[in-house]
This record gives C-alpha cells, sequence and structure tokens, in this order.
C-alpha cells in the first residue's frame, strides 16, 4: 500500500506549514508515495520548491493562480498570503529555470467566482504553453469556468492535463474524457455525489486521488491533510467494486504515465 498519491496539496498554507514534520510522518505511515505540492504566486512557489527539496516524499508543482481571485481569497483570509503585483513574465522564467525541480505546471486556470476576466485568459494561455514547452503535466482550476477551461486546452492540443476538482457537468466531464484527461477524485467524495458519479463514470486509467489540504476535508472538524487522500482511494473502490490494491495500483500507473 506504499503507492498512494496525493496529487494535490497546499502544504505551504498556514494551517500545514508549522506542522510540516509530523504531517509528512504522518502521510509516510499512512503509504503515501508522492505528494505534490503546488505553488500559486512567487512566494507559495518557492515555498513549495524549498519543501520539496527538503522531504523526499514531496513533489513540487510550480503555478499562477487566477491572479485577481487569489487578490479576493487572501483579502477574505481563506488564503492568508503577502499579494504583492508580480511580472508574470518575470515569474515564469523561474518556472522555466526550474524545469528540473518541478514535476508539474500547476495550480494554474481560472476562477469565474467574481466573473470572467480578461487577464486570467491570458495568463492561463500563457501557463499552457509553458507546459507544453517543458514537456510538464498541467493541474487545471475550473472554478464556474468549466467549458472556457475546456475550449482554452483544447485549442492549444493540449495532451497532459489533470482536472483538480473539476465541477463541471457531466456533458464536460465525458468531454474531458474524451479528451484523454485526467480527473482529480478529492476527499470529499465521501459526501459528495458529483464526485460519487464522476468516480464511477470515469475510467480507473483516468482517475487520480487528492486532498487539495488543508481544503475539502473528509472529516468536517479537521484541517485536510495528504494522509486522508486514502479516503478518496477507499470511496473509489467502493464505488467501482474493485479490489483497494487494483485501485492504489491503477492510479499509480496513471501516475508513471503523466508525471514520471
Amino acid at each position: 500500500m506504499s503507492l498512494l498519491i496525493d496529487v494535490h496539496s497546499h502544504l505551504d498554507h498556514a494551517l500545514l506549514i508549522n506542522k510540516i514534520d509530523e504531517i509528512v510522518h504522518r502521510a509516510k505511515n499512512t503509504g503515501l508515495r508522492h505528494i505534490i505540492t503546488n505553488g500559486i504566486n512567487p512566494e507559495t512557489n518557492r515555498m513549495c520548491l524549498e519543501l520539496s527539496r527538503k522531504y523526499d516524499v514531496i513533489e513540487c508543482g510550480m503555478g499562477i493562480y487566477p491572479r485577481d481571485a487569489l487578490k479576493k481569497e487572501a483579502e477574505s483570509g481563506e488564503y492568508p498570503l503577502k499579494i504583492d503585483d508580480f511580472d508574470i513574465d518575470e515569474e515564469i522564467d523561474f518556472i522555466r529555470k526550474n524545469n528540473g525541480n518541478i514535476v508539474a505546471v500547476s495550480e494554474v486556470g481560472l476562477d469565474f467566482v467574481n466573473g470572467e476576466s480578461r487577464q486570467q485568459i491570458e495568463d492561463f494561455e500563457k501557463m499552457v504553453k509553458l507546459a507544453q514547452e517543458l514537456d510538464k503535466p498541467l493541474v487545471a482550476h475550473s472554478r464556474k469556468a468549466e467549458l472556457r477551461c475546456i475550449e482554452i486546452l483544447e485549442s492549444f492540443k493540449a495532451k497532459k492535463v489533470v482536472m483538480h476538482c473539476f465541477s463541471g457537468r457531466k456533458h464536460l466531464v465525458k468531454r474531458t474524457i474524451e479528451n484523454g484527461w485526467f480527473i482529480t477524485i478529492p476527499t470529499t467524495v465521501v459526501r459528495s455525489q458529483q464526485f460519487q458519479d464522476i468516480a464511477k463514470n470515469a475510467p480507473i486509467t483516468q482517475l487520480f486521488c487528492e486532498t487539495d489540504s488543508p481544503y475539502l476535508s473528509p472529516y468536517r472538524e479537521k484541517s485536510n491533510e495528504p494522509a486522508f487522500v486514502i479516503e478518496s482511494y477507499s470511496k473509489i473502490a467502493e464505488i467501482k467494486g474493485m479490489d483497494m490494491n487494483e485501485v492504489v495500483n491503477n492510479i499509480y500507473m496513471n501516475w508513471q504515465k503523466v508525471f514520471a
């Protein structure tokens, strides 16, 4: 069972970083082989890089989250960060220089909760081009922007794509699968009918499991952490009527195909 993967987390987050040693210890005890921690701006990209250098189980993803959405999240306290204006092209150059230190261009995408913005689309297109240039998988956030996100990825003929916490309608899930992309099943699958439906309908050969730590916890009273990713694996096994080891092995093969 030591082949578990948490394909999406934010270990730099203030709720986790101060107890990172014990979080990593619990993750390893649970059987995690890989945890991707994802940068979302210059500050977190550097923090994720440091974490991946310090812990053998942690892999680094670097990206640029939709900037106006991130600013609102920071102001609300949802993601406590110092939000500084930065030159996206300079940060892309930093990611490019760290190509050998990252496993994915992540987390990037679109977030239209507060409306569509031209800047978001331009930034996302730059990140799609960067992922293709570096031959790295792209992990896409698409909140309230699922169709637009798919259309942009299709326009670039993107191949290595992981749709993180995808909440699009069934026809968009089908379109994602037909494109040969991957979908993550977050730990909230324990209570989310939508993610249970995705786990049922998507082939096991196109699924990953994620926590999105510290968010989306399967346990209402606790911050999420990578060790809890086992809840996603267990639920997939139950829904698909598969042996747990079979689920673990299939998803590990997906990892080798996309990230290794």
